[in-house]
């Protein structure tokens, strides 16, 4: 299905108020025509944003990748950490642009949804610096380097209507349909609609259209572009011949109705189906060109043992001939009637660079014409053996073809065409910070960096809580949830995750102090006069030290309903609510390469659980700085205290 202009307008308007606020932490190539973007936000939920040449929509499901994209790594390299600042509809086009902007720079990423639709990334004066496919035709040419142009824009702005616009139907002499369709640009389904609601017949001449009967189609025009892009709607999911999703039950609809719960969801559930049919396309036709391949190569084999065996009892039938001249008295095989004998049985002597040759099925045996008749024959019996000896290596190398086919062959289509869709989990609140469960049930949450250290503090302290923080620059905040008992255990356990978490990990700094404090001797605004750094706040009255000896921290995995996430925090408590758990200690490898690491180990223990969480997650559970790895192991799995 495609995009219409209204059906636009209310994805960028609803997307918008969506995005405000997030920015790019990360970003997919799904297919040759689609990008995932990962969008984070310190205080919301992660949300993944689909842009494809079909459209652009605000999914639930990740897909792995079906094939390259060769915008990824230009985007990757330009986009990254950057904030989507805007989105916006060119006029009524079927174009977009999303404005991305951060470090000192801004772009532009256009998406055409039109045609075979396009993606292009633009500087801030809509230089192009990399598209999907270049155009050059009469009214526009694209690629890298030049200025983007868009299409000629036709017919009127249908978020703009007048009644006089309409003026041009009442002398028109086209079907009024199809003068509707050309002059607003809209689809085939909303231009039936309009005359079905209006109850008017557009097959009719547009001049024969009374003024009444214009005026209603005016109406009805605005009232369901009014409908489809304020979201006043209950779209609908047809499946028929072709499946499509409709913001509006237009009209009667033929084959399976379902109703979506909103016209963006049901855009997701289409628009992923349909990336997903074009990927078992690809990945079908990849697999029947090898079919095909190991099938020509089996034949060909098949013809070289035939053409191996069939030359093989030639050549034996003319040594046998050569007994029969034996036999008659003749007993040179340069004799007349030796060459007629030769002949019957398609061979003939021949001479070439001064050697006698028989010439049996194109193949040449060298032979000494001088020899008895026997000691000839001799020869080409021993040829004859020497052409039999190549079949079974031939015939070998035809059972491992056959072997590849068969492997090929017997996947079931469910398996030639499997592509991991993952349902994007909507996270717990504190998933979007550093978090853990301490072994006596308490839950810790702690700031990422300055953002998220307001946020933690600003927006999740209660006044039975307990605030943490390092006795050194570059500490997050750390909070304990409803902390008025909690135990010493639990006290020094999230001191220590605070230091571990501080400048002191990167550093290799050890034996660093932790304090504690109730939270109404936080200050969340500084004193008159001085300035507070963002995410910062002013202490006042007794600070309680903890130190911490060590820097050791844990990564687990732990089951939360029925999926699992990713945690990091101190040994004795991640091992307690961890299926798997991975010990680790400043100083070794880099963020990304010890998150490689830690999956891999915790692969070989649980493949499939280890496999299904993000290497992203893997990197975002990490302290900042190297780490090394421990140890890693079962945990105990106990049930988190939610």
């Amino acid at each position: 299905m495609a995009l219409s202009g209204i059906e636009l307008r209310y994805l960028v308007d609803t997307i918008t108020e969506q995005v405000q606020g997030y920015y790019i932490s990360n970003i997919y190539g799904i297919s040759k025509d689609s990008i995932l973007f990962k969008l984070h936000h310190t205080e919301k939920s992660d949300l993944f944003m689909m842009i494809s040449t079909s459209g652009v929509w605000l999914t639930a499901v990740k897909i792995d990748q079906i094939e390259p994209n060769r915008l990824l790594k230009r985007l990757r390299s330009d986009l990254l950490r950057l904030k989507l600042k805007k989105i916006e509809q060119i006029g009524a086009e079927r174009i977009a642009y999303f404005t991305f902007e951060g470090f000192g720079k801004e772009l532009v990423l256009v998406g055409e949804f039109f045609g075979d639709g396009n993606i292009l990334l633009c500087n801030n004066e809509m230089k192009i610096l990399a598209l999907q496919h270049s155009i050059d035709v009469r009214h526009r040419k694209l690629g890298v380097g030049l200025e983007y142009a868009q299409p000629p824009t036709s017919g009127l702005d249908i978020f703009n209507l007048k009644e006089s616009d309409f003026d041009e139907l009442k002398t028109t002499d086209l079907v009024a349909a199809k003068w509707f369709g050309r002059t607003l640009g809209l689809p085939k389904k909303y231009v039936e609609a309009v005359f079905d609601i209006a109850q008017i017949d557009g097959k009719r001449i547009g001049n024969l259209l009374s003024d009444k009967e214009i005026e209603k189609i005016f109406e009805t025009v605005k009232k369901i572009v009014s409908d489809v892009v304020s979201g006043n709607h209950n779209a609908v999911i047809v499946r028929n011949e072709k499946t499509e999703v409709l913001p509006l039950q237009l009209g009667k609809l033929d084959g399976d109705v379902i109703q979506a719960n909103s016209f963006i969801e049901g855009l997701d559930t289409v628009f992923t189906e349909n990336i997903i049919e074009k990927g078992k396309t690809v990945q079908s036709s990849g697999s029947d060109k090898k079919i095909k391949e190991l099938q020509t190569q089996i034949s060909e084999q098949e013809k070289a043992i035939e053409t191996v065996k069939e030359r093989s009892k030639n050549i034996t039938n003319v040594a046998n001939s050569l007994f029969e001249m034996v036999s008659k008295g003749i007993i040179s095989i340069e004799d007349n009637l030796a060459q007629e004998i030769l002949a019957c049985n398609n061979a003939k002597l021949i001479s070439e660079k001064g050697s006698s040759l028989i010439v049996v099925q194109d193949e040449k045996i060298k032979i000494n014409t001088q020899s008895p008749l026997q000691s000839i024959a001799s020869v080409l019996f021993n040829e004859a053996k020497k052409q039999s000896g190549a079949i079974p290596s031939i015939q070998s190398i035809k059972e491992k073809t056959e072997k590849k086919l068969e492997k090929f062959q017997s996947k079931t289509d469910s398996e030639k065409d499997l592509f991991v869709v993952t349902e994007i989990r909507k996270k717990i609140w504190y998933e979007r910070y550093r978090w853990f469960f301490t072994t006596d049930g308490y839950l810790t949450v702690g700031g990422r960096d300055a953002a998220s250290n307001s946020a933690v503090v600003r927006k999740h302290l209660d006044k039975d809580d307990k605030i943490f923080h390092g006795d050194i620059f570059g500490s997050p905040f750390f909070i304990l949830k409803d902390a008025k008992l909690a135990p010493d255990t639990s006290m020094n356990e999230i001191a220590h995750a605070t230091v571990c978490f501080s400048r002191a990990w990167r550093e290799g700094l050890y034996g660093v102090s932790a304090y504690w404090i109730h939270p109404d001797q936080v200050k969340k605004s500084a004193p008159s006069g001085e300035f507070l750094p963002k995410g910062s706040f002013t202490i006042e009255g007794q600070r309680n030290f903890i130190k911490s000896e060590t820097l050791r921290l844990a990564v687990g995995i732990i089951k939360q309903d029925d999926d699992y996430v990713l945690t990091c925090g101190p040994p004795e408590s991640i091992k307690k609510y961890s299926t798997l758990y991975a010990i680790i200690e400043p100083h070794g490898s880099e963020m990304a390469e010890t998150a490689k690491k830690i999956r891999i180990e915790f692969s070989k223990l649980e493949e499939q659980i280890a496999k299904n969480i993000p290497i992203d997650d893997y990197v975002r559970a990490l302290p900042a700085g190297k780490s090394q790895i421990i140890k890693v192991e079962y945990g105990d799995a106990t049930i988190l205290p939610l």
